[in-house]
């Protein structure tokens, strides 16, 4: 296999001294659309943040950004796991809607992602990291130039990828050509992506940067500095911990980097997780939310989140309902583009009125639906079942119940009857929606792949000698036991 090893530092030293001489004030075009970078972890839970008053945790960085920007304190992903959520981002829909079932599954090529849409606008697009939207399970292994579901069929120009979650020195996708970095994997992706923005910034072109993390996810391995600050805890969770203290140096550096690039004020950063925290991490992840990663739960869908625009976004705290599939919609607002851009059935909304002050409360409830469970917010009242075949569901008052330990129905029968309807009027359209009614054609292609293992991969299988001396990969190499 032909690859190279890149190391970080002297890259981004040399980018920023190189920019230095180079950057000017952005022309109109790049005033008036800045650039964007969304950026997201990978099981990162609601009370993982230095900010939340974490007991061990510290996120200094993350701290300064939501310290300049509009923290949520009541954002949800679009869905309890990974892949689901990654298809409300780039489409701004419910995950069942784009055949995203679950962990693993392919998105739609039918789908009109904001990729696409920023792309046709005269945005350079990129995505670095995890990818996990080509039908592909098992850990982060490097994307063929030959997967007919590269992030490159969604709308991105260029991308240094991998397809599930990935760990230290990973083994990336540049394009299709694999590439052995050294490193934190959250500062591999950062200053593949600071490279990519800086040249878009010098070429005056406004640019659209995916960064999603492959931390904190298992299998962990944390750097010995990282791991310096939880020295008494058990081995998953130091270097879950260490991971995320990786990750937040990185957040630091992106956010560096733009003020080097002279762009930082012209540039709109939104952080957020994928979904809730994970089980068995101590201390706990989810500051005692009911549920964890795979719940509709609060402790499965509610994540940390911040927006960053400096100089239009003001800084504050909110706890206005908020989540994933906001993104696509408020992304198009915000550049006044043309309603038509969108893809039918929507379920997010703009939060431009938010960054404006302008709106006091959600007029649309946020619905969920991941395997058999199903979940509707209305602000202050959360309606949910763990099975949505069965006519048994609970509502809960979230203002005086955050932790969801007491159902509300028979005090508030007229919100349980009012929620059930939308619910069952939105679980109609999902249903139509999965079949591929939204679709010009009306039903979803014949040819959409289905969800496989990559060690089921033909293409894959000349590089299973190498790759079975990887430590991310010896597992599924291993032996089977009887």
């Amino acid at each position: 296999m032909m690859c190279s090893t890149t190391p970080l530092a002297p890259r981004i030293l040399g980018l920023f001294l190189a920019f230095c001489v180079a950057a000017e004030a952005a022309d109109a075009l790049t005033q008036e659309r800045p650039h964007i970078v969304l950026v997201m972890t990978d099981d990162q839970g609601w009370g993982q943040t230095g900010y939340y008053n974490h007991p061990i945790l510290k996120t200094p960085h993350l701290d300064a950004m939501a310290e300049a920007g509009l923290r949520f304190d009541r954002f949800y992903a679009g869905a309890p796991v990974c892949s689901p959520t990654r298809a409300s981002v780039l489409t701004g829909r419910s995950n069942d809607r784009t055949g995203v079932k679950t962990h693993g599954y392919a998105l739609r090529l039918q789908e009109t992602t904001i990729a696409r849409v920023l792309k046709n606008a005269g945005y350079a697009t990129g995505h670095f990291g995890k990818w996990h939207l080509n039908g592909l399970k098992g850990a982060g292994v490097p994307i063929l130039a030959s997967d007919t579901h590269h992030p490159g069929h969604f709308g991105f120009d260029q991308w240094v990828s991998v397809s599930n979650f990935f760990d230290r020195d990973p083994l990336m996708s540049r394009q299709g050509k694999f590439e052995d970095f050294a490193g934190d994997s959250s500062d591999v992706v950062v200053a593949e992506a600071l490279e990519f923005i800086s040249q878009q910034a010098h070429s005056q072109q406004p640019s659209f940067t995916v960064i999603w993390f492959g931390s904190p996810h298992s299998p962990w391995l944390a750097s010995d500095q990282d791991l310096k600050p939880f020295e008494g805890l058990d081995e998953s969770s130091k270097h879950h911990y260490g991971e995320l203290v990786a990750m937040d140096r990185s957040i630091g550096t992106l956010r560096d980097g733009l003020q080097r690039f002279g762009i930082a004020d012209n540039t709109l950063v939104w952080f957020c997780s994928d979904n809730g925290g994970l089980r068995k991490i101590n201390p706990g992840t989810t500051a005692r939310l009911r549920g964890k990663k795979g719940s509709v739960y609060e402790g499965g869908l509610r994540v940390p989140a911040i927006v960053q625009w400096p100089g239009k976004i003001k800084p504050s705290v909110t706890d206005h309902l908020a989540c994933t599939m906001d993104i696509f919609p408020t992304l198009v607002d915000l550049l006044g583009l043309d309603d038509s851009v969108a893809p039918n059935e929507l379920d997010g909304i703009s939060l431009k009125p938010l960054f404006n002050a302008k709106v006091k409360q959600r007029e649309k409830p946020i619905p969920f639906r991941f395997e058999n469970q199903i979940a509707l917010i209305d602000h202050r009242f959360k309606l949910m079942s763990l099975d949505r075949r069965q006519a048994s569901f609970t509502l809960y008052d979230l203002h005086n119940d955050p932790r969801e330990t007491t159902d509300v129905a028979a005090q508030h029968p007229e919100v349980a009857a009012r929620m059930q309807e939308q619910l069952r009027t939105w679980n109609e359209s999902v249903q139509a929606s999965a079949a591929g009614k939204d679709y010009p054609s009306g039903k979803v292609d014949s040819n959409h792949p289905g969800t496989r293992a990559w060690t089921e991969v033909e293409a894959y299988k000349p590089f299973f000698p190498e790759w079975r001396q990887r430590w991310e990969y010896e597992r599924y190499f291993a032996p089977r036991r009887n």
